[in-house]
This record gives C-alpha cells, sequence and structure tokens, in this order.
C-alpha cells in the first residue's frame, strides 16, 4: 500500500493538462513570500513601536503592555476593515497580513460586518465566529492542555 498506483489519464484529460498548464499563470512565490514577510514584519514593529509608547508614555512596563498593544492593533486592524482598506493591504501582502493577531481580528470582524443584515444575533454574533471559531476552541483547548501539563510539572 506504501507505492500507490497513479490514476492513468484518458487521451482527452491529458489534453486538458496541458492546455491548463499553459493557461494557467505562474506564481511569483519568491515576490510572495517577501511582501508576506515585509508586510508580516511591518506589523510587527508598528506593534513594537505602540508598546513602547505604552511603556515610555502610559507608564507600563514591557510585561504589562503586551495587553493594550494587542487591544490596539485589533482596534486598529478592525477599524481598516470597516473601512474596506485592510482587504487592499492583504491582497498586496498576502499571508503577512493572515498570521498575526491582526489578522484574526480582520477575519471575525469581516464576517460580522457581511453579516450585519441578517440581525445582531443570528448575524454579527453568530456569522463572526463561523471563521474564528475553530481557531478559538484550537487556543482554549491548547491553553487547557498546557495548564494541566503545568499543573502536573508543578507538583513533582
Amino acid at each position: 500500500m506504501a507505492d500507490k498506483k497513479k490514476k492513468k489519464l484518458t487521451p482527452v484529460q491529458q489534453e486538458y493538462q496541458t492546455l491548463a498548464s499553459h493557461i494557467e499563470p505562474k506564481r511569483p512565490v519568491a515576490v510572495n513570500c517577501l511582501r508576506a514577510f515585509l508586510s508580516g514584519g511591518l506589523i510587527c514593529v508598528i506593534g513594537q513601536a505602540i508598546e513602547e509608547m505604552f511603556v515610555h508614555w502610559g507608564g507600563f512596563d514591557h510585561k504589562t503592555a503586551g495587553g493594550p498593544t494587542v487591544a490596539v492593533l485589533i482596534l486598529i486592524s478592525v477599524i481598516l476593515t470597516s473601512c474596506g482598506v485592510y482587504d487592499k493591504i492583504a491582497q498586496w501582502a498576502g499571508a503577512g497580513t493572515a498570521v498575526p493577531v491582526t489578522g484574526f481580528a480582520n477575519s471575525m470582524s469581516s464576517s460580522a460586518i457581511e453579516h450585519r443584515a441578517e440581525g445582531l444575533v443570528l448575524g454579527v454574533g453568530a456569522s463572526m465566529f463561523q471563521l474564528a471559531g475553530s481557531v478559538i476552541v484550537f487556543g482554549v483547548a491548547a491553553a487547557f492542555i498546557i495548564g494541566v501539563i503545568h499543573v502536573i510539572i508543578d507538583l513533582l
């Protein structure tokens, strides 16, 4: 079972595959990776600048400035999403905008904005968790498992 046999293509399927490979645009992988790296890095630099502002002007230290920094990044992401700017940035940047917390905030807010016509509960409330629900469930489950492991290690 280790070596699966390839399914033989019919002449029509082979012709279609050949035609499709010639028509399909080539993906600029290196450029896409560079854009994702730069955009994700820029988001992190902005986050670091916000954290430094909280430390410098807000009276926080580096340990306590993380929470407000994430809240500000989420707020900026939601505002940019509601104005339609975040999606344009994401089209250019690709995965660089999807990975940080701003991408998570974008996915939840864009889903809520899209379904607002269906009402607050069934539209906004239910729909914003369709996409992000699996991330939240995984985060809660992972945090619980890590917490149990931490307690077990502390007891030893």
